[in-house]
């Protein structure tokens, strides 16, 4: 049997490359054209001429407040729900709307598998001709129909189990006999232990799929004493599937549908290979399609390849969260402020701003990196900088290159708050 979903994943490295960055330039125009909001964020640039990494990273982030924004404008002035940034219209082409916090509203196209999570769940051990216990929410947000679309383009049945109901869901799984679970990891963890205490045996969930929150080795080395095999993947309502895990457990391997970048939190200037930052992701979807969307959750590109055979980049996962915004002596500070400061003194390489201190003293002292550790001149020159742009008076520290963490942290928050 073939270990892997399609040809697409242990082509060469190279080719994938290459035939992601020539589909990006028709992406680029086909927005420009049938998504308003595209059409006025991308005003001026050449389509044709995004054809490489370098040419998407000029190109603005568009993230989940600019989304929200939009959205809310032109709901509010009786325009497009979606804020100009889907392709269709209500009717044949789309087959469901759903929400998500804010509100923001996305389509569901009506191609197969539009979400594209048929190849996380081959991953994680589905087959054709199985039974898949699906407990995502199917009320309001798109997680139960993003697995039930995937579920059916790989060809299995799906029984709709949603959330909550515990016994319920216990008691369908042992007359079922589902092939596997998918939902998230906590549920699952709490079905397991409902059913034991029912003294239910499920002995067919022997797989499962696992997403929306994060999913540790000791919850995983927790599923693994009680039977099951749970494989996670990292999926957005907003762009689908972007990232699986194998049976290596090693990262998680990028889909071949989107274009990942790892950029600095408050920026849209990529990291170095390695270095922990945002996830940016542009999709190839025609009907909602997403360029350079900022998902604000951080990771990092994990060298080398999987051990499965599969071909293609892997994260690290799940490491965090972007928006490291902070209010300092009643003033909010930016991780594109920091940026903003390291950009006008190419000396620098790197910073993190520390916040110490206890309630209503607060202390900031910006670490940079650099190789003149003893320019007390640039130490003048980097405090202006910090008070010019900040507004706040800060310490600035110079340190060698290599001392700050590789954490995906511009601003640390270190006060006291007992």
């Amino acid at each position: 049997m073939n270990p892997h979903f399609d040809a697409l994943e242990t082509r060469d490295p190279q080719a994938r490359e290459s035939a992601l960055l020539a589909a990006l330039p028709a992406q680029v125009a086909h927005a420009q054209a049938h998504a308003p909001a595209f059409a006025e964020l991308l005003q001026g640039v050449d389509a044709a001429s995004v054809n490489s990494r370098a040419a998407l990273a000029q190109l603005p982030v568009i993230r989940k407040t600019e989304l929200l924004a939009r959205q809310k404008a032109s709901r509010a002035a009786g325009g497009n729900v979606f804020g100009g940034f889907s392709t269709l219209g209500f009717g044949q082409g789309m087959t469901r709307v759903f929400a998500s916090p804010g509100t923001i509203y996305e389509p569901e196209g009506a191609r197969a598998d539009y979400w594209r999570m048929a190849r996380t769940m081959f991953a994680a051990g589905f087959r054709p001709g199985e039974l898949i216990h699906n407990c995502f929410s199917y009320h309001f947000t798109p997680a139960g129909s993003m697995m039930e679309t995937g579920a059916h383009a790989l060809g299995c049945t799906v029984f709709p189990g949603g959330i909550g109901q515990t016994e319920q869901q216990v008691t369908a799984m042992a007359e079922l006999q589902p092939a596997g679970y998918i939902g998230t990891p906590s549920f699952l963890k709490i079905i397991l232990e409902k059913a034991a205490e029912m003294g239910v045996a499920l002995p067919s969930v022997r797989k499962a799929l696992v997403s929306g929150e994060a999913f540790p080795p000791s919850l995983r080395d927790w599923m693994t004493a009680h039977g099951v095999d749970a494989y996670q993947c990292y999926a957005t309502a907003d762009v689908g599937l972007i990232a699986y895990e194998t049976a290596s457990r090693e990262g998680l391997v990028l889909d071949e549908g989107v274009i990942v970048e790892i950029v600095r939190p408050g920026t849209g200037d990529p990291v170095p290979e390695g270095e922990v930052g945002e996830l940016v992701i542009t999709t190839l979807n025609p009907d909602y399609p997403l360029i350079r969307f900022g998902t604000g959750d951080l990771s990092a590109i994990l060298p080398g390849t999987c051990p499965t055979g599969r071909t293609g980049q892997r994260i690290k996962g799940w490491m965090g969260r972007a928006d490291q915004t902070t209010k300092i002596r009643g003033m909010f500070v930016h991780p594109g402020q920091v940026a903003e400061i390291v950009k006008r003194f190419p000396e620098l390489t790197k910073a993190r701003l520390v916040v110490t201190g206890e309630m209503a003293n607060d202390q900031m002292a910006l670490h940079v990196e650099t190789a003149q550790l003893a320019d007390e001149g640039l130490k003048v020159r980097v405090s202006e900088a910090v008070r010019d742009v900040t507004k706040l008076r800060g310490e600035v520290h110079l340190v060698a290159k290599g001392t700050l963490a590789n954490d995906g942290k511009v601003i640390e928050d270190a006060r006291s708050y007992q």
